[in-house]
């Protein structure tokens, strides 16, 4: 059954606070990145296993991905969204304040339980929105989940040199405490008449999409692979970083995470090239300059400014292939965009969850030399996946092009 709602204008205060909230708590799952050593330290976690803390914030987060995003199509958004950001506060708070390893992974997979939080923002950005204003509200949200990632990093990694690494959890269990009240007084009573279906049924319709689509089957294969290759980088990169000979701070270490502003440029550009149908051209290139940017990458002890043009190259591709993805998919159904997102978003989290692991396992085992093999042979595994895409297309269409999607 549809849902139907009475539509309202956001105001842009409400849009802003949205933005900035969903932003905040997807932060929340990459704030452990630049700090894997400290707390390695502290706690006297080996390198080869302190990958984990990140892996149970992927795991925890794919978790409400499947049980908590759909939520949202049966219930009121703004309890849901409110009693997530309030939970989450306690959880960041637990972290900040763990005394024992046990309670600091509890803590994080809870952190990360909760972070879908930001998904049900973008939905109720949209709901509340007019259909005309829809796709710049959605934007503007959207938008705030970008730079939530891309100063992640920046923000810990300074926190972390001045005060500590649980300075970053305390700071943004205030942070979301204080987006919890905004959001529970300017977010509107929903009024809207919504589907009458069960929790289950709409946990076992997810599941369904992926038999009766294959475009999704496809496109989040190719996002698992993409991002346990982005993922692969930026949770083993801290480590040559922080260590002889390069031995950089952590705010120097962090601020590589504004090299994704070309990222979020590279979504726009590639978002305008799906909508003009030359999605495989744009995921055939962009993966192979995902498979070539790990060649400077590895060069990081002859110069940082291979590093850096590799970070830039890496954030491009995934970025560009992230947003042709989703376009596709949404084409397919656009009645269950938030099923859609939850299905998709899944294989991103087991991406970044083994990225997260596998990486800091192979630089204890074989250095940065290993880490850079296992990033180039994952991108090569989503290069080979879109290879398959697009001649199985040829096979099925043979009047068929590449620039089809």
């Amino acid at each position: 059954m549809m849902i139907r709602h009475s539509y309202s204008t956001l105001s842009p205060l409400l849009l802003l606070i949205l933005a900035l909230s969903s932003g905040l708590s997807v932060a929340n799952i990459y704030f452990a990145q630049p700090l894997l050593d400290s707390i390695s330290g502290e706690f006297n976690i080996p390198l080869s296993s302190v990958g984990f803390v990140v892996t149970a914030t992927q795991i925890f987060y794919a978790a409400g991905l499947v049980l908590l995003v759909p939520v949202g199509d049966i219930v009121n958004r703004r309890k849901l969204i409110v009693i997530q950001m309030l939970l989450s506060a306690g959880a960041l708070l637990a972290v900040g304040l763990s005394p024992t390893s046990l309670i600091l992974f509890a803590g994080i997979g809870i952190v990360g339980l909760l972070a879908v939080a930001a998904q049900t923002m973008v939905a109720a950005a949209a709901a509340l929105s007019r259909p005309s204003e829809r796709g710049k509200t959605v934007g503007v949200v959207t938008g705030g989940i970008v730079i939530g990632i891309l100063l992640a990093r920046t923000v810990a990694g300074l926190l972390n040199d001045w005060l500590g690494w649980r300075s970053v959890y305390l700071f943004s269990s205030v942070l979301t405490l204080m987006a919890a009240i905004a959001l529970f007084i300017l977010l509107p009573k929903e009024n809207a008449t919504r589907a009458r279906i069960g929790y289950g049924g709409m946990i076992i319709s997810l599941f369904l999409l992926y038999k009766e689509l294959p475009v999704l089957r496809i496109r989040a294969l190719l996002a698992m692979f993409l991002f346990m290759a982005f993922s692969t980088l930026w949770t083993a990169m801290v480590l040559p970083l922080s260590s002889s000979p390069l031995s950089l701070s952590h705010t120097a270490i962090g601020a590589f995470g504004l090299a994704g502003a070309a990222g979020a440029f590279a979504a726009a550009y590639a978002g305008r090239l799906s909508d003009r149908g030359w999605s495989g051209k744009v995921t055939g290139y962009a993966l192979g300059l995902l498979l070539l940017a790990w060649l400077p990458i590895s060069l990081v002890y002859h110069s940082i400014l291979f590093l850096i043009i590799g970070v830039v190259l890496l954030d491009l591709a995934v970025q560009a292939v992230h947003v042709t993805n989703q376009s596709l998919i949404y084409k397919a159904r656009p009645e269950a965009q938030s099923r859609l997102t939850a299905a998709y978003m899944i294989f991103y989290s087991i991406g970044s969850a083994a990225g997260s692991i596998f990486s800091t396992q192979m630089y204890a085992w074989f250095g940065w030399e290993g880490v850079c093999w296992l990033g180039g042979a994952v991108s090569g595994l989503a290069l080979l996946t879109w290879l398959y895409e697009q001649l199985s297309k040829e096979v099925s269409q043979p009047s068929s092009t590449f620039t089809s999607s």
